[in-house]
C-alpha cells in the first residue's frame, strides 16, 4: 500500500468502520478478493440475459449493444461505489485513499516508452491466440447461451443491416472502447490489486487470472487473456503506477474499436 495514500484517521474524518472499513483495509482476505473480482462479472452476465439481450433483440440491434448496456449497468455503479468509499474515507466524494498506484512515479517519457510495447504485445497476442480461443470454444463452450461471440469478429453482426451495425459500433466505441475499460482498471488495478500484498510477487498474476475469469461472457478466452494481459498489471504492480495498465488496456480497446468502426463505415466487413 502506498504510504502517501494511506487514509489518516482524524477527528473530522475518522477511519471508516463496518463494510467500508473492511473494503478500505490495507489488505483483503483472499476469499473476499476473489468475490470482489468475480461478482461484477456474474452480475454483468445476469443483466445481459435478463435485461439487455431481450431489449436489443426487441429493437433489432446486435449482441454487442446488449453487452455494452450490461457493462454500463454494472460498472458505473461499481465506480459510484468507489466514490462512496472515498466519501467514507475523506468526507467527500473522492478516490483518494481508495485507489492506489496513482502517485505517478514513472516519468512521462518512460511511461510512453513502456506503454507502446505493452499495446503492441496485447494487440499482437490477442490476435495470435485466436486459434487457442477457437479450440476452447469448440471443445468446451458451445453450450453457453451467447455462443455467437465465439466465432469471428463479424459473426455477431451477421443478419443486421450496415446502418444498424455502424450505429452500434459508433455508440459502443466510447463505452466498450474507452470508458468501461478505464473503470475496470480503476477497480481491478487501482482498488483490488494493491490489497493483495500477502501474495507477494504472485499478486499481479492472481489479479490477472481473476480478471480474466471475471469475463464470464467469454470463458473460452481465459487462457489467452491471461497471456496477453498479464504484463500490464505486473508492471503497474512493480512500478506502483496504474497508468501502465490503463495505457495498455484502454490503448488496445480504443484502437480496436476505432479501427473496427472505420472498417464498418468504409463497408470493409466481409
Amino acid at each position: 500500500m502506498d504510504k502517501a495514500q494511506t487514509p489518516t484517521a482524524t477527528t473530522e474524518n475518522p477511519r471508516p468502520t463496518g463494510v467500508a472499513g473492511r473494503l478500505l483495509a490495507d489488505r483483503h482476505s483472499l476469499p473476499l478478493s476473489i468475490a470482489l473480482h468475480l461478482v461484477p462479472g456474474a452480475l454483468i452476465v445476469a443483466v445481459y440475459l435478463l435485461i439487455a439481450e431481450p431489449l436489443v433483440k426487441a429493437i433489432g440491434y446486435p449482441p454487442l449493444m446488449g453487452w455494452a448496456i450490461a457493462l454500463c449497468l454494472i460498472l458505473i455503479p461499481v465506480l459510484l461505489a468507489l466514490l462512496w468509499l472515498g466519501r467514507n474515507c475523506n468526507g467527500r466524494f473522492s478516490l483518494r485513499g481508495v485507489l492506489h498506484y496513482t502517485d505517478k512515479p514513472v516519468p512521462r517519457g518512460k511511461l510512453v516508452a513502456m506503454v507502446i510495447p505493452l499495446i503492441v504485445w496485447m494487440g499482437v497476442l490477442s490476435f495470435a491466440t485466436v486459434p487457442v480461443n477457437k479450440f476452447f470454444f469448440q471443445n468446451f463452450f458451445t453450450w453457453v447461451p451467447f455462443t455467437d461471440k465465439g466465432g469471428t469478429f463479424t459473426a455477431p453482426f451477421d443478419g443486421y443491416s450496415h446502418s444498424v451495425v455502424l450505429t452500434t459500433m459508433v455508440i459502443c466505441l466510447p463505452l466498450t472502447g474507452i470508458s468501461l475499460p478505464f473503470i475496470e482498471e480503476l477497480y481491478f488495478r487501482g482498488f483490488l490489486l494493491p490489497r493483495l500484498p500477502q501474495l507477494g510477487r504472485w499478486a499481479p498474476l492472481v489479479d490477472t487470472a481473476l480478471f480474466s475469469l471475471y469475463h464470464f461472457w467469454s470463458p473460452w478466452v481465459f487462457v489467452s487473456r491471461v497471456i496477453f494481459f498479464c504484463p500490464g498489471p505486473w508492471l503497474a504492480w512493480k512500478h506502483k503506477d496504474i497508468r501502465l495498465s490503463i495505457g495498455m488496456h484502454v490503448g488496445v480497446t480504443s484502437l480496436t474499436a476505432t479501427l473496427g468502426t472505420i472498417a464498418c463505415a468504409l463497408n470493409l466487413f466481409p
